[in-house]
């Protein structure tokens, strides 16, 4: 139904029925109904036919709108879905002439490192792709694919997620999931690391704050921006949440990553 139909219900239905009403009491009621029961019964029919058509109206436009937001959340993972596909795409067509070089030249201990980082992009790859929002919350669903990780990439994650439902938009859910898991594909390639451990919370009214940490060789100071560790595809990711972002070394050992917001929204 749309909601030129909706205006031209909510001006006709009131207008037919009040009015003829109207006419009706005037033309064929006034010598068995006083004017003073008249006017008490019209307004009786305004309150009642007011509040059933309101009622419907609203409730319709609820699932409306419940059916647009569905469709924007399945919008929002179909175009994660293409990004991955291209970034899946670069990421293997390099491992592999990576792997054809290192072939060619008999270093069969580096070409098997390429190997097994091709599976590992695959395999985390494959998991998001099969993610869906109606398969469980974004914090069940994080903690699925942090479960999957850590089987394969063979470091322990602890992770302490407190996120209210529906606090976070499917749109930022993806930007956010994005981050995370750039996050942990550094650990798992550059950090060295054993143990890592994720906390995101949520507060009133709009603010929310995840923190990730892992005990490996931590970030080089010298060199905050290099690519190495992802950093542009995260502050822009960051930016896009309206969320600050600190990357910096751990005090016993290791990197730690901080985005905060709060209800106004910052970025850096």
């Amino acid at each position: 139904m749309s909601y030129r139909l909706f205006y031209w219900l909510t001006v006709l239905i009131p207008t037919i029925i009040i009015g003829g009403f109207e006419f009706v009491r005037h033309d064929f009621l006034l010598p068995y109904m006083s004017m003073e029961t008249g006017n008490v019964y019209i307004t009786l029919m305004t309150l009642v036919l007011s509040y059933l058509f309101a009622t419907w109206m609203f409730r319709t436009i609820k699932q409306m709108n419940a059916r647009i937001v569905e469709e924007q959340a399945r919008r929002a993972v179909y175009e994660e879905r293409e990004r991955l596909a291209r970034e899946l795409h670069d990421g293997i067509a390099q491992s592999l002439f990576f792997l054809n070089v290192k072939l060619k030249q008999g270093h069969l201990d580096e070409a098997r490192v390429a190997v097994s980082a091709i599976d590992n992009h695959v395999r985390q790859a494959i998991f998001n792709l099969r993610s869906l929002p109606e398969e469980g919350s974004f914090d069940q669903r994080l903690e699925k694919w942090l479960t999957q990780w850590s089987a394969l990439s063979g470091v322990d994650v602890v992770w302490d997620l407190r996120v209210k439902e529906s606090f976070f938009t499917p749109a930022e859910e993806v930007q956010l999931f994005g981050i995370i898991q750039e996050a942990f594909a550094n650990i798992r390639k550059h950090a060295q690391a054993k143990h890592s451990w994720i906390r995101l919370t949520t507060g009133e009214p709009r603010s929310w704050q995840l923190v990730i940490e892992d005990d490996g060789v931590g970030i080089a100071r010298t060199k905050p921006d290099t690519k190495k560790y992802g950093l542009s595809m995260m502050r822009e990711r960051a930016r896009q949440l309206n969320a600050a972002i600190d990357i910096q070394k751990r005090a016993d050992g290791g990197t730690i990553i901080r985005l905060t917001a709060h209800a106004g929204g910052f970025s850096q």
